[in-house]
C-alpha cells in the first residue's frame, strides 16, 4: 500500500520514551509544534500512571489552547444502506442479507432534514453507501445535499454539509464541490495492507489504493478541507495511529495541509456482522482514551471527532482530553428520525449506538463542564479553509474569532430551542464566557446578540 512504510511502523511499535524525552516532548507539545512519527511512537508506548496523567494534562492544554471551550456539533444524515461492497464488519455490506435497503428520495432526505432544524441541529454530515455506478453516486450525492440545503423550518436552515460518501474522480469531485459541501470525509478503515484486503472482499472498495487516492482526488479538485481516521479494532490501533500520521506527513508534502478532522470510531456489534461482533484487535477505554490524547498532541491544529458510538460518560470525559467535535442523538439508518421505527430499524443501521442523549442532554451535559456548544459554520463561508484555516490554527487564534461565534449559536439554540433548564444554564455560561473576552470582540458579541432578540439569525464573523 502506497504511503505506508509497514516496515518502518513495526519498528517504531518497539519504541520506549524515558521520562527524560516525554518531558521534552511534552514541552514540545505545549508550544503547540507538530510531533513526529517517531515522536507520537514513544507517547504511544507511555504505560505507567503518572506518565499518563502528563500526557493527559497536555493534551487538555492544547486543546484549550487551539479551540478554546466551545464544542462543535453535528447530527450525520444517512441517507442510503444501498452498497455494493462487501465489508466484513458493516451491516451495509452487499452480501449481508439480512439488511433491508432503503434509499431515500430527494423530498424525504428533505423532509428527514426539517425533522432535523426542528430539534436545534444546523450541521449535518450526509452519509451514504457506493453504489456501482459513480454517475448515480455523483447526481445522487449532489441532489441530497441540495435537498438538505433546502430544507427549512421557521427560517433556520443547515449551515454546512459536510458529506462520507464513496471515492470518486477528479472531476466528480468538482462537480460535488460546486454543490457547496464542507468537509470531505473518507475513512481508510485501516492501513494495514493485509488485513484491509482481508476485511473487504468485494467491490471498488477491496482495492486499499481506492480510499487513499479519494484524498488526492478531492484536493486536486479543489476541495482542501478533508476528514480521515481508520477504524479502531480492525488491526493494531498503535500501527493505525502511526500510519495515518504517515499519511498526514504525506499531505502536508505534497498539499501543504493536513486533515481538517480525524475520526475515532471505535468498532461496534453490527447486524448481520459475526466479525464486527467479536473483533480481533479490542480496544479498551483506557487505551482509547491515550490514543485520543496523542492524537491531540500529534496534530495539535486538527479537530478531533468521536461519534455516539461511545458511551455518554466517556463522550463527557474525552471532550477533556482532546476531542473537537461530536455528533449528536444520531441515527444510522436511512430514514431514521421519523419517529416511525420498527423491529425493521435493527436490520437497517450500520451499526449499534451507545451514547441516546437528546441534543438538548447532550448540551446540558456540555453546558455542567464548561464548554460552549457550537453549531458555527463560518469558517467554510468566510473561506477559511484549507491553508487559510491552518494558518489560524496553527498558532492558536483561530478561537478568537470560533469564540464569538460559538457564544453567537448557543444563544440561538437557546432562544429557539432549549428546554427551561438548559437555557438557564446556557445563559449563565454565556454571562462567564464574556468575562473572559476582550473591549472589541465583546461589542462585536453584544450587537449580535442585539441582531438575535430583533429575531434575526445567522450572523457570524
Amino acid at each position: 500500500m502506497k504511503l505506508v512504510d509497514e516496515h518502518i511502523i513495526n519498528s517504531l511499535l518497539e519504541a520506549k520514551v524515558t521520562n527524560v524525552e516525554l518531558n521534552c516532548i511534552l514541552s514540545k507539545t505545549r508550544a503547540l509544534q507538530r510531533l513526529s512519527i517517531e515522536e507520537t511512537a514513544k507517547l504511544l508506548s507511555v504505560k505507567d500512571f503518572e506518565s499518563l496523567q502528563k500526557v493527559y494534562a497536555a493534551a487538555s492544554y492544547v486543546k484549550e489552547i487551539i479551540y478554546g471551550k466551545r464544542i462543535v456539533i453535528f447530527v450525520p444524515l444517512y441517507i442510503s444502506n444501498h452498497c455494493s461492497n462487501s465489508c466484513l464488519y458493516c451491516g451495509f455490506a452487499a452480501n449481508n442479507k439480512l439488511t433491508i435497503r432503503k434509499k431515500l428520495t430527494f423530498e424525504e432526505i428533505k423532509n428527514q432534514t426539517e425533522i432535523l432544524l426542528k430539534k436545534g441541529h444546523k450541521r449535518i454530515l450526509m452519509v451514504a453507501g457506493e453504489m456501482e455506478s459513480s454517475k448515480e453516486n455523483l447526481d445522487y450525492y449532489v441532489g441530497g445535499v441540495n435537498a438538505i440545503y433546502t430544507a427549512s423550518y421557521n427560517d433556520n436552515k443547515i449551515k454546512r454539509v459536510n458529506i462520507n460518501v464513496a471515492p470518486m474522480d477528479i472531476e466528480s469531485f468538482k462537480v460535488l464541490k460546486t454543490s457547496g459541501i464542507g468537509t470531505y470525509q473518507i475513512f481508510q478503515e485501516t492501513y494495514h495492507e493485509e488485513t484491509y484486503r482481508k476485511l473487504h472482499v468485494k467491490g471498488a472498495k477491496s482495492d486499499p489504493n481506492n480510499r487513499l487516492d479519494a484524498i488526492d482526488n478531492a484536493f486536486k479538485a479543489g476541495i482542501d478541507d478533508v476528514g480521515i481516521g481508520p477504524l479502531l479494532g480492525l488491526y493494531n490501533p498503535y500501527f493505525e495511529v502511526l500510519a495515518m500520521m504517515m499519511h498526514i506527513e504525506y499531505l502536508e508534502r505534497t498539499y501543504g495541509v493536513g486533515p481538517h478532522t480525524i475520526s475515532v470510531p471505535r468498532i461496534e456489534p453490527a447486524p448481520g456482522s459475526v466479525y464486527a461482533s467479536n473483533p480481533e484487535y479490542k480496544i479498551n477505554d483506557e487505551e482509547f482514551k491515550k490514543i485520543v490524547a496523542v492524537l491531540r498532541l500529534s496534530v495539535p491544529y486538527t479537530g478531533i471527532i468521536m461519534s455516539t458510538r461511545e458511551t455518554a460518560q466517556l463522550r463527557d470525559e474525552l471532550v477533556n482530553l482532546g476531542v473537537s467535535q461530536i455528533s449528536a442523538e444520531s441515527k444510522v439508518t436511512p430514514g431514521g428520525y421519523d419517529g416511525n421505527f420498527s423491529h425493521n430499524d435493527n436490520f437497517q443501521r450500520q451499526f449499534s449506538l451507545n451514547d441516546q442523549r437528546t441534543l438538548d442532554e447532550i448540551i446540558k451535559s456540555l453546558l455542567s463542564q464548561g464548554y460552549v456548544p457550537s453549531f458555527c459554520a463560518a469558517c467554510y463561508r468566510k473561506n477559511r479553509t484549507g491553508e487559510n484555516f491552518m494558518n489560524l490554527a496553527k498558532p492558536g487564534h483561530i478561537k478568537n474569532m470560533c469564540d464569538i461565534n460559538a457564544l453567537v449559536t448557543l444563544k440561538e439554540y437557546l432562544e429557539d430551542f432549549a428546554s427551561p433548564e438548559v437555557k438557564e444554564m446556557g445563559y449563565s455560561l454565556i454571562k462567564k464566557s464574556k468575562a473572559r473576552l476582550d473591549n472589541a470582540s465583546l461589542k462585536v458579541l453584544d450587537n449580535f446578540f442585539k441582531d438575535i432578540d430583533n429575531g434575526i439569525r445567522d450572523k457570524y464573523i
